[in-house]
């Protein structure tokens, strides 16, 4: 019989909680259970084992970035949307390490998940969000692709980067440089053909 007060929501937010606090590799069924005071066997009443509890963070963290993502891109196009897409996930990444690891974690063809799947449809809302930025650079079909994938590295990469302290080092500040890196990419979307 499930435990009163366990449902894998609450589940999955406390797994969420957890992995930002000791990171994302670090979370297990066991360390959960002892963050919610149960046994780990209590888990497996809400959910079918870490997998499956990695797969329920990954789509809680791709909803969470897509909300915020949508709210900071509503009314604004080219450089501003740029600039608020790609703060949304650098700020995200800075506040939620663990579930911004989730949220790069790979959902692969060959995965249990239907393509109907919550995960699926979080990543769906992120990509789509992430093509209505580059609508204000209006690209040639060819270059979507290359555009979003040149968008993920930068955001994702820095912010990796970031997070890991590999700019704490020296001056300027990281905020400088990625005002800097985001202005350079803009021209780079607005040079490339139309």
């Amino acid at each position: 019989m499930p435990r009163a007060g366990l449902t894998p929501d609450r589940i999955t937010a406390a797994a969420a909680d957890l992995a930002d606090r000791i990171g994302y590799d670090a979370l297990t069924l066991s360390a959960l259970a002892r963050e919610l005071g149960v046994k780990t066997p209590s888990l497996y009443a809400h959910v079918a084992g870490l997998d499956a509890l990695r797969t329920d963070l990954t789509r809680l963290a791709l909803d969470e970035l897509a909300d915020r993502a949508a709210a900071a891109l509503a009314g604004r196009s080219g450089r501003d949307a740029l600039h608020a897409f790609a703060d949304t996930y650098r700020t995200y990444a800075h506040a939620h390490p663990g579930r911004y690891e989730a949220a790069r974690a790979p959902v692969t063809p060959d995965s249990p998940d239907s393509p109907d799947s919550p995960v699926i449809a979080a990543g769906r809302r992120n990509a789509d969000l992430t093509r209505s930025v580059l609508r204000g650079y209006a690209l040639a079909p060819s270059y979507e692709v290359h555009a979003i994938r040149l968008l993920g590295s930068l955001v994702h990469g820095f912010a990796s980067l970031e997070l890991a302290g590999s700019f704490a080092h020296s001056a300027p500040a990281s905020d400088e440089s990625w005002v800097a890196v985001l202005d350079a990419l803009d021209a780079t979307l607005r040079g490339w053909p139309a």
